[in-house]
């Protein structure tokens, strides 16, 4: 009877477990990305509504109603929850739309939702949070707005073609063949809101040209919608002001401003460029370590429901804001509801209008849309499974970005545990090891000069990791002798500036369910009687938890200490020991803020107060940023400080951990060409605590365990085939870098 009582049970845990992976299986659609299909069927219905007079994006006209954005609008939680619980129906897909309406009396930004998908039939105006309106001058600067900022850039260097031609040793603006000027743009867009005023610099267009700042900038208005009123309000060249261009040329050739003379250089020996130079002492003639698979994947990729080694989840990329996981779970049991990027930050400090003004955030100009093509080898091992992705931004048909995103599993070159167990006579007892490999979900943003690597990591203890690496190049403008206080000199007349890069996480957790808590751990000094030697004192650590109850309460500030351990669990749900099931996150970061509470530009980065606030789930609190607040964060469409206001109660409800992480860059010769990634990475862990009642990589059969023989002799014991040989691809390196309407 006992027998057949075990056998019920394995059934019924089988059971449970094939229909939770179904069901987990059968959610993951509503969280995909929308398909080129189904852009397409939503641009369609939407210039088919007569009073809507949409036109194409890239008319030439700034008076133009147009689609900017288009991406997937999630489900409500609890909507989505009763497919991902229950096996139920699985809500309507829907599409966010975000239209630009310039062709009317008063423009304006307004949202959809769009839907049912594949073939919508309705549309229905989606606000923010307290029904912020969104100003028409916060919109993201277009193509079209960017050609006609173009024009107007070659008017100003027509009229100063002798200064900057002398400057800069032969560069110019136009007719200039393979030495051209070009420019990049400062954000935010003025000093306050409803302005559209951008400092602008000129650089030589080589290889990096970020890092070829030459000494003039220009402060265009060009928040008309007619480019035949746009004004350059102030110039900067050499350290000096002038209100107009025709002021600057007057003194520059009355000898009023000091001539510059950059140092002229060629192709062969451009700072700037990845040629190697100088003496390596690596050999050429052999490659180095290749990551292999002898025997193929062991992940599973369905659309976009990945499956590894008892982890379960469904993946994004956002047009908006990047990468994002759903429905996080590991043996079945959810961990994780929702793990997005939000928002990624870097505030700058400099002696240049350009470099004083420059406050980027990266939402605003659609990071999640930069995702272009890994190289194999480089960004990716070449066993990795490449996925394209498709976006919507500032376009009039879905863009194509081949191989944008990559899977693969890797070994750390780290055990995951091992022991050497001594006898202490000169051999051992046994040696136990578990080598510790890890599945990783990869993408990269470039926005312009700056590259960010997104991964999320996948351990077999049930640990995840969330990472992001800064590469790229960086953000340099013209020497001053006043500049060192605000960077380095990195190259003859370039300044490195300073500055501080935040990345913001959105962390939904669901312990065991949706009813969790939070607290705080931390160590305090105890003085007691020895109670083995009473005339002498014990001086320890001793564990304090702190429940916190409100979301003003689990609010943490910058500049104020941080708790040792911060614990959510669910107080209804013990492991076997009797302790409460939970998670804790546990930050890599050298974080702080980056302007003092509530000046100016900070308003639409409260977020960044906070290296962790915890609230309650609300579908109306989905992100703590928005598009719109790059060129609006003094008065922000999604204002972050408003989600913990209100002070919920945070006990025993559905929580929300919004995560900072960062560090502080000051640029420095080593920066010459590029940024590199060693050092240069943060993020957090999410780690169980006592949500097992034991370490679950137990069920690994990669253990490998040698116990000495009678013969003397070592007995190895493993579960898995030995690996003999090697193996790498037979495929030569291959990359397109294209991406393009589809």
């Amino acid at each position: 009877m006992k027998v057949l009582c075990m056998l019920q049970l394995a059934c019924l845990i089988g059971f449970s477990a094939a229909r939770t992976r179904e069901w987990a299986h059968h959610g993951a659609p509503m969280f995909a990305d929308l398909t080129v299909q189904e852009m397409k069927a939503v641009r369609s219905y939407l210039h088919g509504i007569p009073e809507m007079k949409l036109t194409d994006a890239r008319s030439k006209t700034m008076e133009r109603n147009s689609i900017l954005l288009m991406e997937l609008h999630l489900p409500k939680k609890h909507e989505a929850l009763r497919a991902l619980d229950r096996g139920q129906a699985r809500p309507p897909r829907q599409a966010r739309v975000i239209i630009q309406f310039g062709n009317q009396t008063t423009p304006n930004i307004t949202e959809y939702i769009v839907g049912p998908l594949p073939s919508p039939k309705s549309h229905e105006v989606r606000t923010f949070k307290g029904k912020k309106p969104v100003q028409f001058e916060s919109r993201p600067i277009t193509i079209v707005e960017y050609d006609h900022i173009e024009n107007l850039l070659k008017r100003i260097a027509a009229q100063a073609y002798k200064l900057l031609f002398e400057t800069t040793g032969g560069f110019s603006y136009t007719n200039c063949s393979n030495r051209c000027l070009t420019f990049s743009d400062i954000a935010p867009r003025g000093l306050d809101p409803g302005e559209r005023r951008s400092w602008i610099m000129l650089q030589k267009f080589v290889e990096g040209y970020f890092i070829h700042p030459i000494g003039f900038e220009v402060l265009v208005n060009h928040r008309d919608l007619d480019p035949e009123k746009w004004t350059v309000e102030k110039i900067w060249y050499n350290s000096m002001y002038f209100d107009s261009v025709e002021e600057l040329i007057e003194k520059y050739e009355s000898g009023e401003v000091e001539k510059l003379k950059l140092p002229d250089h060629n192709d062969e020996d451009l700072y700037s460029t990845y040629i190697p130079r100088g003496h390596s002492n690596t050999p050429t003639n052999i490659h180095g370590p290749k990551l292999v698979e002898p025997l193929g994947h062991r992940y599973s990729i369905d659309s976009n429901f990945v499956e590894y080694a008892g982890w379960s989840f469904a993946y994004r990329v956002r047009s908006s804001a990047g990468l994002q996981v759903f429905d996080l779970r590991f043996n079945g049991e959810r961990i994780a509801y929702e793990i997005s990027l939000q928002e990624a930050i870097a505030f700058y400090a400099g002696d240049t209008p350009a470099a004083m003004q420059t406050k980027y955030i990266d939402a605003g100009w659609a990071m999640g849309t930069s995702t272009y093509e890994l190289a194999p080898g480089i960004d990716c091992p070449e066993i990795a499974s490449f996925v394209d992705l498709y976006h919507y931004f500032d376009t009039d048909k879905p863009t194509h970005h081949k191989n944008a995103l990559c899977i693969f599993e890797m070994t750390t070159a780290m055990p995951l545990r091992r022991h050497f167990d001594s006898n202490f006579q000169g051999g051992y007892n046994f040696f136990g090891g578990l080598e510790n490999t890890v599945l990783v979900l990869r993408t990269t943003s470039t926005v312009y000069n700056y590259d960010y690597i997104w991964d999320f990591l996948f351990y077999p203890n049930g640990v995840m990791e969330v990472k992001v690496s800064a590469t790229g190049y960086i953000h340099a403008t013209f020497f001053t002798p006043n500049g060192l206080h605000y960077g380095t000199k990195v190259y003859d007349y370039v300044l490195g500036n300073l500055h501080t890069h935040l990345i913001h996480y959105k962390v939904d957790l669901d312990i065991a369910g949706r009813d969790n808590s939070f607290e705080t751990v931390d160590l305090k000094y105890v003085n007691f009687t020895n109670p083995w030697s009473p005339n002498h004192f014990i001086v320890q650590s001793k564990l304090h938890r702190t429940e916190h109850k409100t979301e003003r309460s689990a609010a943490f500030r910058f500049g104020k200490k941080f708790p040792r351990y911060v614990h959510f669990y669910n107080p209804s749900e013990k492991n076997k020991w009797g302790h409460q099931k939970g998670y804790r996150i546990q930050f890599n970061s050298h974080a702080h803020s980056v302007l003092p509470k509530g000046w100016r530009e900070e308003v639409g980065i409260s977020w960044s107060r906070y290296p962790l606030a915890v609230t309650r789930h609300r579908d109306s609190e989905a992100t703590s940023s928005s598009i719109f607040t790059q060129n609006d964060p003094w008065e922000p469409a999604v204002s972050f400080e408003d989600y913990i206001r209100n002070n919920e109660n945070i006990v025993n409800q559905d929580l929300v951990a919004w995560v900072t992480v960062g560090f502080l860059h000051v640029p420095h010769s080593e920066d010459i060409p590029n940024t590199a990634t060693p050092g240069n990475a943060v993020g957090f862990f999410l780690r169980p605590f006592n949500f097992f009642n034991e370490d679950p990589s137990l069920a690994s059969k990669s253990t490998v365990i040698v116990r000495p023989g009678q013969d003397g002799k070592p007995k190895v014991q493993r579960w898995t085939p030995e690996v003999v040989g090697h193996c790498v691809t037979d495929k030569p390196f291959f990359y397109n870098g294209t991406y393009a309407g589809v």
